[in-house]
């Protein structure tokens, strides 16, 4: 039996009996040492072995609040830096109504007061307590073209063709459905008691089936600026569409996201989505069916790859080599994040650093490792040898996917909230109206009135505006 071998088998705990202790002691001091930091990592956390809710495939995001370690104190004080001017809403420019507050007695001894001249002003906002829908009609005459032979008549441009709801209702109830997140039971409550606008579900249902139909052009237009972007990040997660398991994938820029609901989280998904060789830089993790995509050069997350190692080094059981390897991979890693994140490095010796980072991982990977989670990453590390630096060579490639995991968390919350899509076509609206409310947003764009100006535009003309491009902050 080896050392890893009995280490690993002899249980190190309160069980451990003296013959056991004395066969590790045999084995020599590598067997010692190893128990030794077996026994350390069990004391310091207690929880990660014993309780059932962590086991060594849970992802490090899914621990429980219970189970994770406490937070460090707050670094730095909230709030702007000292000798920096403040931030608050601004003053309204108009003034709708004015009252004078004024007492008529002392409120503590109830005598009677000496007026003066002393008075300061206070502004404050609400809500009016009634708000009531306006209900408009429209009269609308038709007229006989004799050039034409036929009798015409205006386009009403408020609303969708047969719709007794306005587009602003209708685009600020998808808005807080696909953009927000809330539910249609919600969104129903909002309308009825707070909006007095009495909606139904099913009426709001078929009104975004409609605005979906009439953004589709948005949604193409979104996926051709992702396939012609320098950069573009990627990633998935778990979607249900009637009970049944799909994938939401997320492809993202900083000013596009496009989202795509499949049943398939393989290469026919992206292959749906990249119809044609990607010629720029796609930032993902290691799932492998983004290897099937042809593009021009790769980034894989480094992020992901430490957290491997620290979920092996908690719940897995590490053997003797392993100390070794992850110390030369966790710094060949943060030396070259190091590199990164230095912009006073001369390009020659920026240049000769990058080369000797690429010789550091060659030799990493001929290495004869024995250990077993060693042995899996290292054909991780020779299979994505090409894909692990290349935030190094591109300025604009960052060395983590952290922006595709950003850009998807709000539909996770989503998620959480409506359990998924009943039908495919929900699944078909889902996604394109997320699409288009996040893309708007991060363009800078009120996605309230942007949709319904194009919408009136749509209606007049018949054709929908270009989307919207990103605003460009003065100064």
């Amino acid at each position: 039996m080896t050392d890893q071998t009995l280490a690993t088998a002899v249980p190190l705990g309160p069980a451990l009996t003296e013959r056991q202790a004395r066969q590790i002691y045999r084995q020599g001091e590598e067997a010692v040492v190893f128990a030794l930091l077996t026994l350390a990592r069990m004391r310091a956390e207690p929880h990660a072995s014993s309780n059932p809710a962590v086991t060594p495939t849970t992802p490090s995001a899914m621990i429980p609040p219970f189970l994770k370690p406490k937070a460090e104190g707050r670094r730095k004080r909230p709030g702007r830096e000292q000798g920096h001017s403040g931030s608050r809403r601004p003053t309204p420019e108009a003034i709708d109504h004015h009252v004078d507050h004024r007492l008529e007695t002392c409120p503590d001894c109830h005598g009677s007061l000496t007026r003066t001249n002393q008075a300061r002003t206070r502004v404050t906002e609400d809500i009016p307590e009634a708000i009531t829908p306006v209900v408009t009609e429209h009269t609308i005459h038709r007229d006989w073209c004799p050039r034409c032979q036929k009798a015409v008549e205006p386009v009403v441009t408020e609303a969708l063709p047969g719709s007794t709801l306005g587009n602003r209702t209708l685009v600020l109830s998808a808005w807080l459905h696909y953009g927000l997140g809330n539910t249609l039971s919600q969104i129903v409550a909002v309308f009825n008691h707070h909006l007095r606008l009495k909606v139904t579900p099913g009426g709001l249902i078929q009104m975004w089936y409609r605005l979906q139909a009439i953004l589709f052009a948005w949604y193409l237009e979104i996926q051709a600026e992702a396939l012609g972007s320098a950069v573009l990040h990627a990633d998935e997660t778990g979607w249900r569409v009637n009970g049944t398991t799909h994938w939401l994938w997320c492809f993202t820029t900083t000013d596009l996201t496009y989202f795509m609901i499949d049943r398939s989280r393989g290469s026919p998904a992206l292959a749906e989505f990249f119809k044609d060789e990607f010629n720029g830089t796609l930032v993902t993790d290691f799932w492998g069916a983004y290897n099937k995509v042809a593009c021009a050069r790769r980034q894989t997350c480094l992020v992901h790859l430490l957290r491997e190692l620290k979920t092996v080094e908690k719940y897995g059981r590490p053997g003797l080599h392993w100390p070794a390897f992850v110390k030369k991979l966790r710094r060949l890693l943060g030396d070259a994040i190091r590199l990164k994140k230095r912009d006073d490095v001369p390009a020659e010796e920026y240049a000769s650093r990058r080369a000797r980072l690429a010789v550091r991982l060659d030799e990493l990977i001929a290495t004869q490792w024995e250990d077993k989670d060693a042995k899996r990453l290292i054909k991780r590390l020779r299979r994505h040898r090409d894909d692990l630096f290349t935030f190094l060579d591109e300025p604009d490639v960052p060395f983590d996917n952290n922006h595709a995991e950003r850009a998807i968390r709000p539909a996770v919350m989503i998620r959480k909230n409506s359990f998924g899509n009943r039908s495919g076509r929900g699944a078909d609206t889902q996604a394109v109206l997320m699409s288009v409310y996040r893309t708007l947003q991060q363009r800078g764009h009120a996605p309230l009135k942007t949709v319904v100006d194009a919408l009136t535009t749509y209606l007049a003309t018949g054709k929908l505006p270009p989307l919207p491009a990103k605003i460009t902050p003065i100064g």
